[in-house]
């Protein structure tokens, strides 16, 4: 079966324009963005200080899959499918919990160990003998860089992390990221479609509008650059005249000079994004993650954690209270910022973005998308029950 050509029609400008509109309340697109965004590219799922020791673990619940990650007994941490076996239960039911020795399915007993394998079903005699690998949890793809642990659940042609993240290493590596400790742990539902979360994520073209507090901070100093291979970095030094504002002035004074760092990051903010839906930050005193998760076509998870120096001082946890400050004041402007730019993608007169210059992280943030997803080029609304035809035919012209 071939969709009418029509369907097909690309705008010229289609990059300027950004991604169509119907596609932040489509469905059909949903579910292809479920399986060949998320499912098939990397995810972080927690940070190595989350699991330092043997039985701890941690869950994730993402678009129709959860995960599990739990250190074992060897000391190597490991990721599965949250899936039992036997009747398809949860195997841990909290997001971060500790095991004694082995992993109990809640439903009927069983029990694997730390590595995944089956020690054994309740009741074994009702069972014919059962391989201990066969029946094993089902493993994820797991990769640890620079204390992060990102999984996978699909197998893909993307690069591994440190692949992705080379370009970066040298300069991430000098924030020790990978011996800091939990500073905090917070989720938040936004009633806004995924897409809407990155387009205004990705662009620091609005700061000096939108965000007192960080132009206070650092103001016209802070600069985007486009993602390039799935990754990307924003960077931004204090002002030389930054203090208008109670938290950015009392973090600037207390700050204590960050001898940890090379001088030319002592004074800086970096954000660093992962497509599609994930960005790394470090500060002078920490660092933390963010992404966010569709949970409809109207609803997103907004999930992230922080991170600090084990031998944080009281100066120093004053600093990072402060800047936690400016990040929460921030943040709640953000979430406002995506519900008006998502409303719109439901009215008739609203025809699209017409990005400038300035917002090329989030034109480039939708070429990777258009380049997952060829369906993102088309202008008019096809059909629902068309979309998975229409991606495969664009797939296959590409």
């Amino acid at each position: 079966m071939q969709v009418n050509q029509r369907d097909l029609t690309i705008p010229d400008n289609w990059d300027r324009r950004g991604l169509p509109a119907w596609s932040y309340s489509s469905p059909a697109l949903l579910e292809l963005e479920k399986e060949y965004v998320f499912r098939s590219h990397w995810q972080i799922a927690g940070h190595i200080c989350d699991v330092p020791n043997v039985g701890d673990y941690i869950s994730l619940d993402i678009v129709g899959e959860r995960a599990l990650v739990v250190r074992g007994k060897d000391g190597e941490i490991r990721a599965f499918h949250n899936i039992c076996r036997h009747r398809g239960s949860r195997v841990v039911t909290d997001n971060k919990g500790t095991c004694n020795n082995a992993l109990v399915c809640p439903f009927h007993g069983w029990v694997y160990n730390l590595d995944g394998t089956l020690r054994g079903a309740s009741r074994p005699r009702s069972f014919p003998e059962m391989d201990k690998n066969e029946f094993g949890l089902l493993p994820l793809e797991l990769e640890i860089w620079m204390g992060f642990i990102f999984i996978r659940f699909l197998k893909s042609a993307q690069p591994s992390v440190a692949t992705l993240m080379k370009p970066f290493e040298a300069e991430i590596a000098k924030y020790e990221i990978a011996d800091m400790v939990p500073a905090g742990f917070w989720t938040q539902k936004s009633p806004v479609n995924w897409k809407s979360v990155r387009d205004v994520d990705n662009e620091g073209y609005h700061v000096a509008m939108a965000h007192p507090a960080l132009q206070d901070l650092y103001g016209s100093t802070y600069y985007d650059e486009p993602f390039i291979n799935g990754v990307s970095r924003s960077f931004a030094s204090y002002n030389p005249h930054a203090g208008r504002r109670w938290s950015v002035r009392n973090y600037i004074n207390l700050a204590p000079e960050a001898t940890h760092l090379p001088e030319n990051l002592r004074n800086a903010w970096i954000y660093y994004g992962i497509f599609p839906n994930s960005v790394i930050s470090v500060t002078p005193e920490g660092a933390q993650y963010y992404q966010e998760f569709p949970l409809s076509t109207g609803e997103t998870l907004l999930r992230g954690a922080a991170f600090r120096h084990k031998d944080e001082t009281r100066q120093q946890r004053a600093v990072r209270y402060l800047a936690s400050r400016i990040d929460r004041e921030t943040s709640s402007e953000d979430v406002q910022l995506t519900k008006w730019s998502n409303e719109s993608m439901l009215s008739k007169s609203f025809s699209g973005f017409y990005l400038s210059d300035l917002e090329y992280g989030v034109r480039s943030h939708h070429d990777h998308l258009r380049n997952v997803l060829p369906i993102l080029r088309v202008e008019k609304a096809p059909a629902e029950a068309d979309v998975p035809l229409l991606n495969a035919q664009l797939a296959a012209q590409s």
